[in-house]
Order: structure tokens, then C-alpha cells, then sequence
């Protein structure tokens, strides 16, 4: 970059919002995924108007801008793969309104997620959800990556939630998409392409949500399986049974033995084992749902149900999930977190065909997940310093997308397709469908400056 558009960017954000500081281009160069590319700079844009400047400037020179929310991101969405600048947006952090009576919020794309969740509170309503990363991750990043977690087998994902969008578009042009009511059937849903769309049409300036009352009573309950076919027929049993948990987890083996070696835990080692949770306004009404999972669970032989009686009880049964992650991140020097998802009726042969693909590479294969709505988490685990085991977790990796794809399934369900996934798009997605989405990035960005390198959209 030459002085004078390096110039030209600091007028536009000023120099406390620009840096080209090596310890500042390093810290950009990474998400969460095991990708990294160094920038040309970064820039803090505070209001929509320096996002326009600055992607006009940008598309005027041939600079790619990437935009990043938190970089908590688990497919290298973020990562910079063709240097250039990245927009960062977390001073674009303000709620702008809260409106009960239409239950919606207005919020930057900057804002963290749990922060919206606090100010919600005291209104008694919440934005389901519910990522894992919720206490840093943007609301912008789960626009982009369309973020689903815990709670998607009853309340669905981001998509389900965005109301409306304002968006900069590659040429600096500023657009709204949507409406501030329920149901609008106005046009083409231009806010639905933006939303999964990982930043390579437009960035994301502001968010209108929908927002729904919060349930005040849980019931929580655990329950063992000794072998995967009675996991899977419990798991497709109860989505079948007319109660929707507003939580359905899994643990397999892996990642029980690997939370046993690593914490006090002292969980039961076996094949798999099913975290529920119901939810509803009276305790009368959420002990009525898990009794009808209770039964589910027995019919499909369980081997051990714990239920929770009280909120204490509940946060120890949570602890084994939620330490799943973190756990299996400290076992090996590096690991891989897919995201594959599959039909219901497909959860029994995901989890077998996973455990094939662990035995045929002779490499370790943690798997846990969102079993309600089919969206498993297989997390490679591998040294990344030993070739022969990067081979072999590429060719796991492979694997199991493959196997999703078999299965009725999709590469990505909450992560995103990023740099990691955009070499099996063509699996997924016939050559129709890829010209289509190829055709809609040239039309949003002819000279695909926004977050390029990303899903398989260059020729």
C-alpha cells in the first residue's frame, strides 16, 4: 500500500482508528480456525458513513477489505487470505432501541451478543440463539455466518431472527433491507442473502432482531447409552414425540474419556450420552415435556437418567457440555471443529460413520453437539507438527464431509464454509448453484474486493 492511500484511509477513520503495527497486523492475521494471513492494515470504523469511504476507496485501488467482528469464528471467515485491510466494527457496539411493544431490537453489528441478552432481561425477553461464543462473539459475525447453538432445536438460528439489515454495499453504496414488522412479503428477501453470506456481498452496519419473551422455568435432565443405535432411535424418538427440548446434547465416547482424563468430572463411560433440557413458564409445564423425554429415553434403553431437582443440580449436569471444547482443545497441539449436519433420521449412522472414519486414519475423533437439530461437532484432534498426522486429519476431514453429503446433509451447519470448507463446495452444490452464487457475488462485488478467497466463489 502507498502512502497516500495509507494517508487517505487515516483521513477517513483518523489516525487512532488506523494501524500497521506489526504486533496489531499478527493479532489480525488469525480467527479461531487453524488459518493465518497477514493484513496490510486494520481500521476501527466507528460509524456507517467511514465503512462507505473507506469501501469506496477500496474498490476504487483493488483493496480487499475484510470485515471481523470478534474472530471467534471456526472456518477462517475472518482471515485475511489476500492481505488487504480488515474492518474491524467493535466500536460499532451501540444498542440503538429496544422495542418491547414490537418485539424487536435495533444493535450495531459490533454489539456482543450477552450484552443484548443483559439488556433484555429486565424486559423478561431474550434473542434465542444462544452461540457458544456468546460472551465475545458480534451480533454482526453471527449475521455473517447465520450462528445457530444450544438452543436450535426449538428456536432455530440467526436467520430466523433478522428482521431487517443496513448494509454497505463494495461500491460504498448504503442500503436497508427489510422491515421493522413480523411478516413482509416485499420484494425479494434481500436481508435473507446477507445473512450466512460471510461477508463477501456487503458488511453488515446494523441489525434489526426479532426478539421473543424468555421461558422462566427449566427442567433439566442426563441420560447414558450403552450402544450408538439406541442413541440415535432416543434422539429421532423424541424430536418424533411432540415435545421440542429446548436443549438436546450430545457426548460420544471420545469425548467423555478425554473430559474423565482432564477434569474430576467422573463421568460414565459409555457410547454416548444425551443432555436435555425442556423449557416453558410453569414448572408444571416443563416437567410434563422431560417426563415424555424420560419415557423416550427408557423405551430406547438408557442405561442411567439423572434428573435435576434444583438450578444447582442443573448447572453440574450443564458442566460436562459445556467443557467439551475447551477439554479437547488442551489434548492435542491442534484439532479441527467441524460442524457437519444431518437429517434426524440419519443421527445413528453420522455417529457409526464417524467412528469408521477414526478407525480408518488412525487418528482421534471427539464428537458432541446439537443432536436436536442433527448438527454434530466430530473435533479432529491431531499434532500439527507431525506430517504424517496433518495427512491423516486432511483426509479425515474429507471424510466426513463426504459422509454428510451421503447422508442427506450439508458441510456447515453454524460455522460457516470460510477458507476450510470452500474446497468441498462442489460436494454440497451442484454446478447450477455454484454459477448462481458466483453470479451474485459479481453482481454485489465486480471486482471482488469484500472478503475474497472465501466459499468457493472465485472461478
Amino acid at each position: 500500500m502507498d502512502e497516500k492511500t495509507k494517508q487517505d484511509i487515516i483521513d477517513i477513520v483518523g489516525q487512532e482508528n488506523f494501524t500497521d503495527s506489526l504486533i496489531d497486523l499478527v493479532s489480525y492475521s488469525y480467527d479461531a480456525s487453524e488459518h493465518s494471513h497477514r493484513p496490510t492494515c486494520a481500521v476501527w470504523a466507528e460509524t456507517p458513513e467511514q465503512v462507505s469511504e473507506i469501501l469506496k476507496l477500496a474498490n476504487r485501488e483493488r483493496i480487499p477489505v475484510i470485515p471481523r467482528g470478534a474472530g471467534t469464528g471456526l472456518s477462517g471467515m475472518a482471515v485475511p487470505v489476500k492481505g488487504g485491510i480488515v474492518l474491524d466494527l467493535n466500536h460499532m457496539n451501540k444498542i440503538v432501541k429496544i422495542s418491547i411493544e414490537d418485539r424487536l431490537a435495533i444493535v450495531q453489528a459490533g454489539v456482543v451478543y450477552d450484552d443484548l441478552e443483559r439488556a433484555l432481561v429486565p424486559h423478561g425477553f431474550f434473542f434465542p440463539p444462544d452461540p457458544a461464543s456468546g460472551k465475545v462473539c458480534t451480533l454482526g459475525g453471527n449475521v455473517a455466518t447465520n450462528a445457530g447453538g444450544l438452543k436450535g432445536a426449538k428456536y432455530g438460528t440467526t436467520r430466523d431472527y433478522v428482521l431487517g439489515l443496513q448494509v454497505v454495499l463494495p461500491d460504498g453504496r448504503i442500503m436497508r433491507t427489510g422491515s421493522k414488522t413480523m411478516k413482509s412479503v416485499s420484494g425479494y428477501d434481500m436481508t435473507r442473502l446477507f445473512v450466512g453470506s460471510e461477508g463477501t456481498l456487503g458488511v453488515v452496519t446494523e441489525i434489526t432482531l426479532k426478539i421473543s419473551p424468555k421461558p422462566t422455568e427449566t427442567s433439566t435432565a442426563l441420560a447414558t447409552f450403552g450402544n450408538l443405535e439406541d442413541t440415535g432411535r432416543a434422539l429421532s424418538e423424541t424430536m418424533q414425540s411432540g415435545i421440542i427440548p429446548s436443549a438436546l446434547e450430545i457426548l460420544g465416547r471420545e469425548t467423555i474419556l478425554a473430559i474423565n482424563q482432564n477434569t474430576d468430572l467422573n463421568l460414565p463411560e459409555v457410547d454416548a450420552l444425551i443432555l436435555v433440557e425442556t423449557d416453558g413458564y410453569t414448572q408444571e409445564e416443563t416437567d410434563f415435556q422431560m417426563k415424555k423425554v424420560i419415557e423416550v429415553f427408557k423405551k430406547n434403553n438408557a442405561k442411567e437418567i439423572k434428573e435435576a431437582k434444583t438450578k444447582e443440580e442443573a448447572e453440574e449436569l450443564w458442566t460436562a457440555r459445556k467443557s467439551a471444547y475447551a477439554v479437547l482443545a488442551r489434548v492435542m497441539t491442534h484439532f479441527v471443529l467441524e460442524d457437519v449436519t444431518v437429517p434426524m433420521s440419519n443421527i445413528t449412522d453420522l455417529l457409526k460413520g464417524i467412528e469408521a472414519i477414526s478407525k480408518k486414519h488412525d487418528i482421534q475423533i471427539a464428537t458432541f453437539g446439537h443432536a436436536g437439530d442433527g448438527n454434530l461437532h466430530p473435533q479432529i484432534l491431531y499434532d500439527g507438527y507431525d506430517p504424517d498426522q496433518v495427512k491423516r486429519m486432511e483426509a479425515a476431514s474429507a471424510d466426513l464431509f463426504q459422509l454428510a453429503i451421503d447422508l442427506g446433509g450439508t458441510l456447515t451447519g453454524e460455522h460457516g464454509i470460510g477458507i476450510s470448507k470452500a474446497p468441498f463446495m462442489t460436494l454440497e452444490h451442484d454446478p447450477v448453484a455454484m454459477d448462481m452464487m458466483r453470479s451474485i457475488k459479481k453482481t454485489f462485488d465486480p471486482n471482488n474486493i469484500l472478503n475474497p478467497g472465501k466459499m468457493a466463489l472465485e472461478v
